[in-house]
């Protein structure tokens, strides 16, 4: 039987199927769930700098709370520890829950938008006991005098100076927005990532047609998203020194073998295992070995980036050929 083993940041993986961030490791019982469903390795769902402000700001105005009040008053002028919600708490202390039961990597996410609690929250993630630290880059500049290079530029300082500030791998999950991603991809790896993760998905938002307000909406990947991280996995594979997870739209095995062929060393599977449930896994698990077998492929190893940019036969296929071919070829087929 092939073995399916990888690595992933430098962590052995049983498989190359990671659990990507989503509710279902929202807490320690969801995360054994994933792990005893086949999930080789687990990124948490990240934590929040604004989850932090607000956590702080309710614990301010609760312990503030009878200020000025007779020291001897009412028994209950100490506050419920109930009434207010310290996330960062139990996020950290699910980490360090999960790092003592769980046989495989867990993997702690973040999103800032300050340089120093970047720095901060990661040594936290660090002391909790993390397999590694997922940089999760959510950020939308909307200021007409904010230009692209500033904002690749302080992409690489939060990289640089997280690099710093822990001992552990460091992963980028980046949006797909950049006029010259290899160029960006290769300063995030100059300044310290050992990997980087495509794609994160900017949720959009929508208008409430009766109250005018816009409104979050939220959509789980569907599986023709797969295209655009397989594309470019496959450019930036042997041409940036790092390791690379494709995600978004990664739903069964046919999808994860061809993030593995274009050069990913593991894919992470989020909306899949929301709609079918964690058992996909073992799912996709067997029908990712029966495909090997059959080709005889004897390992992960032998299928990552065989067919690439760098190795494919038709290197063309990547590039902009690709864009005429496609929908040359396309324009016939909605008669058939």
């Amino acid at each position: 039987m092939s073995d399916l083993s990888t690595t992933w940041l430098g962590l052995p993986l049983r498989t190359p199927l990671v659990s990507g961030p989503s509710p279902l490791a929202h807490d320690l019982d969801g995360v054994m769930r994933l792990e005893e469903a086949g999930a080789a390795a687990i990124v948490l769902p990240s934590l929040f700098e604004e989850q932090i402000t607000r956590d702080q700001v309710q614990l301010d105005g609760v312990l503030g709370r009878g200020a000025g009040a007779f020291a001897e008053a009412a028994a209950g002028y100490f506050p419920d520890l109930d009434e207010y919600n310290l996330g960062p708490d139990r996020y950290l202390a699910l980490i360090a829950q999960a790092r003592a039961r769980c046989a495989v990597p867990v993997i702690g996410s973040l999103n800032c938008s300050r340089l120093g609690e970047w720095t901060r929250y990661s040594r936290w993630v660090e002391d909790a006991g993390a397999s590694a630290i997922e940089l999760n880059l959510y950020d939308v500049p909307v200021d007409p005098a904010v230009r692209a290079a500033d904002v690749e530029r302080a992409y690489a300082e939060v990289v640089g100076a997280v690099r710093e500030a822990t001992r552990l791998p460091v992963a980028v999950k980046l949006a797909p927005y950049f006029t010259a991603l290899p160029a960006l991809a290769a300063a995030l790896v100059e300044a310290g990532a050992d990997g980087l993760v495509l794609f994160n998905r900017l949720y959009q938002p929508d208008l409430d047609l009766e109250t005018l307000r816009v409104t979050p909406r939220l959509v789980l990947s569907a599986p023709v998203e797969a295209s655009l991280p397989l594309r470019w996995v496959g450019i930036l594979h042997g041409r940036v020194d790092c390791d690379l997870a494709a995600t978004g739209g990664v739903h069964d095995a046919p999808s994860a073998l061809k993030a593995l062929l274009v050069g990913a060393s593991c894919v992470m599977m989020a909306s899949a295992l929301l709609r079918r449930g964690p058992g996909l896994l073992r799912d996709t698990e067997r029908e990712m070995a029966r495909w090997m077998d059959e080709r005889g492929y004897g390992s992960v190893t032998e299928l990552i980036g065989s067919a690439s940019m760098r190795s494919g036969r038709d290197p063309a296929a990547f590039e902009r050929a690709n864009y005429l071919t496609a929908i040359t070829n396309w324009a016939g087929e909605h008669e058939v």
